[in-house]
């Protein structure tokens, strides 16, 4: 029995038909990928608020950001304690006129001590104010605790302030003339700080005669009268010593690299010939100092004239630094140099004999 198909359906049943007998296309092998791991809950990226995707961001800045961690440790980095080794020239007139152990004249030689401590470091704070970027691309002043961020302007001016009113107010209370060397001090290095550190030759005589000025105080705070050929000594070893440290700063970064002015105003050669000219004259004049300043015995070893072997021997160590341009810290040296401080005790010593055998 034929069973008929309805006329409309027999189209559809063909194109039916003739797709299942048609090739199918090639399909893609899709392959299944291994899922990523988690990341760690710490690992997540924190975003502040207002920030994140989708938002707009800033590139991070190159400068530190001013006062970032402060607090008391910045604060002391600024004072540059390290470099309170400096202050130790104030015994100089004590020791050389042998009465360094009598207990009035130590005591204002401490008193000495601490009030230059508080003059230096505002001096310290103010320069590091002024030279702030000029800091920023020294190679070793750019960790300074207002370069690199860590005391912000506002607390060294302050800080600063604070130090040089309790040093001149220490000063006077001990004696009026301690006082007046503060004064001078703080005169002379605001000075410098205003533009005699950009002139050449007379930023190297505003240094030294802050290690000049150091040697006076001590004097004046335990109120000795001081051989005008130890003020010699001083002054002139002073400008030894900053030549020297001039002389190693331009072989360090030269004078193009933008960390002080009057660098530019200096060859190696004009340092060279401050720094052996300087050390020519200490040496000239501390003979005199020790044979005729200090006065000789009758009897006894001449103490003064055998000093003069272990202070020579110290100027041409120290020179062996400042001609490798090392010596830009003066106290770093003399802190890492344990043969220059064997020597240094020694002609200590020897002074001190000298001193009183008179």
């Amino acid at each position: 029995m034929r069973v008929g198909v309805p006329p409309q359906d027999v189209g559809t049943a063909a194109r039916m038909s003739e797709q299942l007998e048609s090739p199918l296309p090639p399909q893609p092998v899709v392959r299944p990928q291994a899922r990523p791991p988690l990341a760690p809950v710490e690992d997540a990226p924190a975003f502040a608020p207002g920030t994140g995707p989708g938002t707009a961001s800033t590139a991070p800045s190159t400068t530190p950001a001013l006062g970032r961690r402060g607090g008391p440790g910045a604060l002391l980095r600024g004072m540059r304690p390290r470099q309170w080794t400096k202050n130790l020239l104030v015994l100089g007139a004590p020791i050389a006129s042998g009465r360094v152990f009598e207990p009035h004249v130590l005591v204002g030689a401490a008193v000495a001590f601490a009030v230059f401590c508080l003059a230096a470091s505002c001096v310290y704070l103010v320069n590091d104010v002024r030279d702030l970027e000029s800091d920023r691309r020294h190679p070793r002043k750019c960790r300074r605790a207002v370069a690199c961020g860590d005391l912000s302007v506002r607390a060294a001016v302050v800080a600063a302030a604070v130090l040089g009113v309790g040093a001149i107010g220490l000063g006077f209370w001990w004696a009026t003339s301690l006082g007046a060397t503060i004064v001078v001090y703080l005169a002379v290095q605001a000075a410098y700080s205003l533009g005699l550190k950009d002139q050449p030759a007379l930023d190297l005589a505003v240094v030294a005669s802050g290690f000049l000025l150091r040697a006076i105080a001590g004097g004046e705070g335990a109120g000795l009268l001081m051989s005008p050929w130890f003020l010699l000594v001083a002054t002139f070893g002073s400008l030894f010593m900053v030549a020297g440290k001039r002389y190693s700063e331009l072989r360090r970064v030269g004078s193009t690299g933008g960390t002080r002015r009057s660098l530019e105003s200096y060859s190696a050669s004009y340092l060279r010939f401050i720094w052996s000219m300087a050390a020519g004259v200490t040496v000239v004049v501390y003979c005199l100092w020790a044979l005729r300043g200090v006065g000789t015995s009758a009897s006894g070893p001449p103490w003064g004239l055998i000093s003069l072997a272990p202070f020579v021997l110290a100027l041409l160590r120290y020179a062996a630094d400042i001609d490798r341009g090392t010596a830009e810290q003066p106290e770093e040296v003399v802190l890492a140099d344990r043969h220059l401080q064997v020597i240094g005790v020694a002609w200590l010593v020897l002074v001190l004999l000298q001193a009183m055998a008179r």
